[in-house]
């Protein structure tokens, strides 16, 4: 059997994708209360990154544990390449890593340095590996390769969110005083860190399309555009790529996912890029 790939709900894989590359996938959790919500398995409230008590939480070690199991078994023992949000972002890389190390060297964890679908691209890079037939360490060599293609860019229109997360990495310091902006963020090795300030919402959704054309310019990357309740932004982005961007398949378009959503709040859309090989 070809070496599995498992990642976390934070990736937003469409369901077909999933499931015509095989690969499995963790929940990430939402904290309400006394209520622990399991990410793509419970049932959450669309308004979620609303309510200010809400926190998140990594995947567990018996879920991850779980998870590398079952899927080593239906390898038959070929191998399972486990690939998660950024370690700069959540403590799931970090309990992976552990889990892995007390299954043996058949579970290889790579840390995408990214979220959302520039963690799903990773996955899916090292899923068409093992789908060709590739061995353990091929698979998670192309995993790692795939990790140095990916780009991400965020516009945020709430900074309430930001603040409470303490996700934010150099723009930290100006967010305490901050009124009007609307940021648009990058990820920059793992970390969500300010690319440039923009005062109004549609110039700063500009400026996002912008930065994604800039980076893929004549390549055909791979695109996905994310949102936090805003459907109809995500798709004029979508279209508008689709436009400037003729040598890419159009993009991929989901919500950004509850876990993302309670960090960067209402209005936020999202890019991720995978340029080709």
């Amino acid at each position: 059997m070809p070496v599995v790939v498992v990642t976390d709900s934070s990736s937003r894989l469409p369901e077909e994708l999933r499931e015509r590359w095989g690969i499995r996938q963790v929940p990430l959790h939402i904290l309400v209360g006394d209520l622990d919500l399991r990410d793509g398995v419970d049932q959450i409230a669309d308004d979620v990154h609303e309510h200010g008590q809400a926190t998140t939480s990594a995947a567990t070690p018996a879920e991850l544990c779980d998870a590398y199991q079952r899927a080593l078994a239906d390898s038959d023992g070929d191998g399972v390449v486990a690939v998660h949000l950024s370690a700069q972002l959540s403590g799931t890389v970090g309990a992976a890593e552990s889990t892995a190390a007390d299954i043996g060297e058949s579970v290889k964890v790579v840390d995408s340095r990214t979220v959302a679908m520039g963690t799903g691209f990773v996955a899916l890079a090292a899923a068409r590996a093992a789908a060709d037939g590739a061995d353990l360490d091929t698979v998670d060599q192309a995993a790692r390769a795939a990790v140095a293609r990916n780009h991400g860019f965020i516009v945020v229109h709430r900074l309430d969110n930001l603040r409470r997360s303490g996700r934010i990495g150099g723009a930290a310091a100006w967010l305490g005083t901050a009124l009007a902006l609307k940021p648009l963020l990058r990820i920059d090795d793992g970390k969500l860190v300010l690319e440039q300030r923009v005062r109004t919402a549609s110039k700063a959704v500009a400026a996002l399309i912008d930065r994604v054309c800039d980076v893929v310019g004549d390549s055909a990357a791979a695109i996905a555009v994310h949102h936090v309740a805003d459907p109809h932004g995500a798709d004029g982005v979508a279209a508008e790529l689709a436009e400037r961007l003729p040598a890419c398949q159009p993009a991929i378009v989901t919500g950004l996912g509850p876990v993302l959503a309670l960090h960067v709040g209402p209005g936020a859309l999202a890019v991720c890029v995978e340029m080709p090989e």
